[in-house]
Order: C-alpha cells, then structure tokens, then sequence
C-alpha cells in the first residue's frame, strides 16, 4: 500500500449547508434530476429519484421513507414479522443530506447528480439502524478521548462478462481479444482496459473519491484500487460505498459487469476489502507509533480488541452466503485469529515501513460488506482493546494456514448466532441495528438455501 501522507478531510470543502448545495445545482444548469441515496444495512442505495427544480426542499427540509427501508433483504423485500412494519404502522423515518453534498453520476448517460443522506427520527436523533449512524457513534467515542482514527481501504473487483451462460473475462476493448489467465501486478493486463480505467479516475476526481493505485490482482479480470489514507472515518466508509456504486455502473457503460463479490469463481481468489487504520491524538501525532518496528502499546491494545470481537464481527466481514466460500486455507483470505508483524496469512498485519506511519491492517473482510458496518466493527473493537487496555497473544511467524489457531465461524448461519449473541457487539452496536441486522441475515439464509450457487451467484454478481 501507498505510503501516502493522511488526507486532511478539510481539504474537500465538503458542501455542509443547504445554501452551498442549492448553488452547486445552479453551477450545473445540465443536471435535470437527482439521486437521494442512504446506505442500507446491505450497503445497498435506497432513495428516490426528483427533479431538479424541486431539489431546494430536498436540501433544507430532507425527505421522508419508511423506516424499514435500510432493513430489507437483498432482494428489496420487507423481512416477515418485522416489528419495522405492520406492527409499527411502517412509519416513515427523516432522511437529511450528510455533509458530503452534491456530486455527479458519471456513469448514467444524462447529467444527474447524486445527494447521500442518511435517516433520523422525527424527533431528531439519529435512526440507530442506520449503518452511517453506527459508524458515526464509534467515532465519536475516539474523539471524546481526543483521538482521531485515519483510515484507508484496498477494494478488489473483477470486471466480468456476464452476458453468457458461464462467467469469464470481459474481450479488452484494446487488443480485442479476451484474456486466458491471471496475471498479479501486470501492466499488460491494466493496460488491455486502459479505457475503463481512465474513465473510473477521472470519475472518482469528479465525485472526489481519493483514488490511488490500482494493480491487477491474482484472479483471472481482478483488480484492486486503493483509497487513500483520510482522517475522518465517516468519510472513508463513505468513498468506499460511492466507489462501489461508481465501478459496478461505469463497467455496465464500457459493456461488462463489475462486481465486488467475495468470490465469483470457484477456482480463483476471491475479493478482499483489507482495512489500514491507525489513530491520531491532539496533536496530530500517531499513537501507534514507538519510533520502533514493532508499535506502541496502544497499538497492542487496538490488536487485542480487534482480536477479542473477531469471531464474533465475522458476520460484518462475511455478511453473504457466498462470503463464506473465500474464508478458506490457502486462499489468500485469512481464516485464523492471529496477528503478526508483515506477514500477509495473518488476519492482522502489522505493516513495515517508517515508523510514524505505523498502523494495523485488517484483512478478514471481502469486497461485499456493508463499508459502514465493517469499518464501525474494526474501529469499534480496536476502541475496546484501548479503552481496557487490553494485551495480545505473542504475534505469529510463519503460515497461519498451518498453525493449531482458532478460527473465525466458516459458516453463515454459525456467524450469524455469534453475531446476535456477542456482548462485544452490543458494545459497539445499538440494540436496534444488531436485531435487524439478524433479521434479515436469517431470512436470506432461509432463502438462499434454497437456490443453487449459480443462482446465487446471479444474485449477488450485481448487488454487492
């Protein structure tokens, strides 16, 4: 990863007042609609589509749905016998703009412009179901301690044609011929879709999304991008969403499919989404640095907590039924609760390198979790191991695959049941979201037991 300086979240002048957002809309007359958007707990956009020239109420006033939206299944529908619906009357919840504002949709054909929101009650007070408040309420915990986590993700994609019977590599628009193999690191393969790339950055310049370095990765079309370092954690989730959202409809464009599933065939690695965090304290300084390699002892204490809620948080990073199909030895995914200094078979790395960028790379999760929920998890359980000051287990050596460790549950239902059973979680988690979260995860694995992985697979292909 990029030993990039930490992005000051200041330097975006984020659109935080209605009057700023009304003016961006009047600078960009070619927009006819917008796209209000809130984060369901699949990570999945929820909202509405409205006509400009009835966005200014849209921006002072927000606009209302059914609380029970962010809690469908993946498929949209309601979850049966949810206390969010009839037994509540479906009330509506207040979904107001986040600081982030306008931005355009480059991959739709006619300008439009998306605004991100994010729900709360009438009263006022955040709707505690919402991934965006959840990951919001970490936060703030750090900071009533005057600390600042700094955060940075690596996605991985495939870019696939989907258009036949069997999933494979799309034709490169440049040599019009279709690639037979994987190749980590290569240029060659970058370049054969240097085309959609260069539309995808200058995409992310336009929606401000810190993208950095892409490489092609170990699956046979897969890529990875990495988002850079940025001290405001709700601001990372957010880019790693909107990039989701962005690299998935830019492939339609260019006539393929994109897709962040955690593993779309069988025979090859599957998609990883690694966390780098570390913390600032007033003054700017990183607390997990000792001037030395092997990190403060705040740091050990953040591996502890991250250590401590792992099995129980496997659902966050796992949150599908084909998550569990990456989670295997020997498969670039980690499966064991370990840490270790440099060493990628480990669910948590300590990176070399200088010593005042010291940080934990956190490696369980796949290319199909929600970025709010996932990233409220790691800095939520990173929070408990500082706050009780908690002490790892002696760092591994070698491959994790095959030391006598414990492991993180290998089936959805079994991380389901520790998800909804771990008083961890509910130290990091409103009551509210964990039981709707459980919710839905039971009536997904109902339905998809039913369904074979190929199905499966067509489900989750475009959603995740």
């Amino acid at each position: 990863m990029a030993r990039a300086k930490p992005m000051r979240a200041a330097a975006f002048a984020p659109q935080n007042s209605g009057e700023t957002m009304k003016n961006w809309l009047r600078k960009h007359p070619e927009v006819r609609t917008i796209r209000v958007a809130a984060a369901d707990l699949n990570g999945q956009p929820r909202g509405k589509r409205i006509p400009t020239r009835f966005a200014d109420k849209m921006t002072t006033d927000g606009t209302r749905f059914p609380v029970s939206v962010l809690s469908l299944d993946i498929w949209g529908e309601d979850i049966e016998d949810s206390p969010l619906v009839f037994e509540s009357g479906d009330a509506d919840g207040v979904l107001k703009p986040t600081d982030r504002g306008f931005m355009p949709m480059p991959w739709l054909e006619a300008p439009t412009a998306l605004l991100p929101i994010w729900m709360f009650r009438e009263n006022g007070a955040p709707y505690e179901g919402d991934p965006r408040h959840a990951l919001s309420s970490v936060v703030n915990r750090y900071k009533e301690r005057g600390l600042t986590p700094v955060c940075a993700m690596e996605l991985e994609f495939f870019l696939i044609d989907d258009s036949g019977k069997k999933l494979q590599a799309p034709i490169s628009p440049r040599s019009g011929k279709r690639r037979k193999a994987a190749e980590i690191l290569s240029i060659r393969a970058l370049d054969a879709f240097d085309t959609f790339f260069t539309d995808l950055y200058d995409a992310c310049e336009a929606m401000d999304i810190p993208a950095d370095t892409a490489i092609s990765e170990a699956g046979l079309g897969q890529f990875e991008i990495n988002l850079m370092h940025c001290d405001d954690a709700l601001r990372a989730a957010d880019d790693a969403w909107l990039f989701k959202m962005l690299v998935k409809g830019l492939a339609r464009r260019h006539g393929f499919a994109a897709s962040f599933m955690a593993k779309p065939y069988p025979e090859y690695s599957g998609n990883g989404l690694h966390t780098h965090f570390s913390v600032l304290d007033k003054n700017g300084d990183n607390v997990f640095s000792n001037n030395g390699p092997e990190g403060s002892e705040l740091l050990k204490n953040a591996v502890a907590g991250c250590l401590l809620a792992m099995p129980d948080s496997t659902l966050l990073f796992a949150p599908h039924a084909n998550s569990y199909d990456r989670l295997v030895p020997d498969a670039h995914a980690p499966n064991a609760v370990c840490w270790a200094y440099e060493n990628r078979t480990s669910a948590i790395r300590i990176p070399s390198g200088s010593p005042v960028a010291r940080r934990i790379e956190h490696r369980v999760a796949g290319g199909d979790v929600n970025p709010y929920l996932m990233l409220a998890g790691i800095l939520g359980a990173a929070f408990i191991g500082i706050e009780n000051e908690m002490t790892p287990p002696p760092p591994i050596t070698g491959n994790a695959y095959a030391l006598d460790l414990p492991l993180i549950p290998d089936t959805w239902d079994a991380a389901i049941s520790a998800f909804e059973k771990s008083d961890t979680m509910a130290q990091i988690f409103p009551r509210e979201l964990i039981r709707n979260l459980v919710m839905i995860k039971r009536q997904e694995l109902l339905y998809m037991a039913e369904l074979s992985a190929e199905e499966q697979t067509t489900i989750y292909l475009d959603t995740v």
